[in-house]
């Protein structure tokens, strides 16, 4: 029987603020191994297409969830996708401009985001974002999006931030950062890692999962093996069954290697 397993990305096979904005060579070869043993390999990440960089993009996965499973690809077929509300969209982006928060619109390839945005196109370039897929011109009424990012200049900022996660929006906060993202809370990447599943007609008792953050808690919990980076912190590794080596100790291979394959 196929096995179906999902990827993290940052802080899982790349490591970007620490230098690592690559897989290794270890790590691409555990993960094409899987692959030329016939089974399935997926990224599961809240990044959009748009922030991936042309080595994940280009590796060969067979598919990938995006923006924690809001937007999911089998292939090049999308088998599901659920944008954020436009007038939602439209309200809480006048407010952002009237508090001087900074945004980017997540799309399906592109992602939005205003050019005079320059602390926040710094922050995305501590992560080594490619701006081919950003745009700064575009209409709202044009554009779906599927999760937005905010930097907060003062609290003013961070408490109208605070106040949106409410109702079927879930948020995630980095107060030192004062960063903030939005998604829908109907959507994960286990929700995600489920739809492939049904879709491949694989067991859930034969996925596999790694991962080092919070929101990679549901996914590490719903497969039949979910594997914590050993970056990852405690309250993490508590949902996972097992936990491997770091991301720069390439950690996915090891697991691959002496337990996946």
């Amino acid at each position: 029987m196929k096995k179906a397993v999902f990827f993290d990305i940052d802080g899982t096979i790349i490591d970007c603020l620490n230098g690592l904005t690559d897989m290794t060579h270890r790590v691409k070869k555990a993960i094409g191994a899987l692959k030329t043993n016939g089974d399935y390999v997926f990224i599961a990440t809240g990044r959009p297409y748009a922030f991936l960089n042309e080595a994940i993009r280009n590796f060969g996965f067979d598919g990938f969830i995006f923006t924690n499973g809001a937007y999911v690809k089998v292939n090049e077929k999308c088998i599901y996708k659920e944008s954020i509300k436009k007038d939602f969209i439209k309200e809480i982006t006048y407010n952002f401009e009237q508090l001087n928060i900074q945004y980017i619109l997540q799309g399906e390839k592109y992602s939005y985001i205003k050019d005079e945005y320059k602390r926040l196109h710094s922050f995305y370039d501590s992560y080594s974002i490619s701006k081919k897929y950003l745009k700064g011109n575009y209409n709202l009424e044009n554009i779906d999006t599927y999760k937005i990012e905010m930097l907060c200049n003062d609290r003013k900022g961070i408490d109208y931030c605070v106040s949106l996660g409410n109702g079927g929006i879930y948020h995630t906060y980095n107060m030192e950062e004062k960063s903030f993202e939005l998604c829908s809370k109907a959507n994960t990447k286990a929700s995600g890692i489920l739809k492939i599943l049904e879709r491949l007609n694989i067991p859930i008792e034969n996925s596999y999962a790694f991962g080092d953050g919070k929101n990679d808690i549901e996914m590490l919990s719903i497969v039949g093996c979910g594997i914590a980076m050993g970056n990852a912190d405690d309250f993490v590794k508590s949902y996972a069954t097992k936990v491997t080596g770091s991301v720069q100790n390439d950690g996915v291979a090891l697991e691959i290697e002496k337990f996946i394959l």
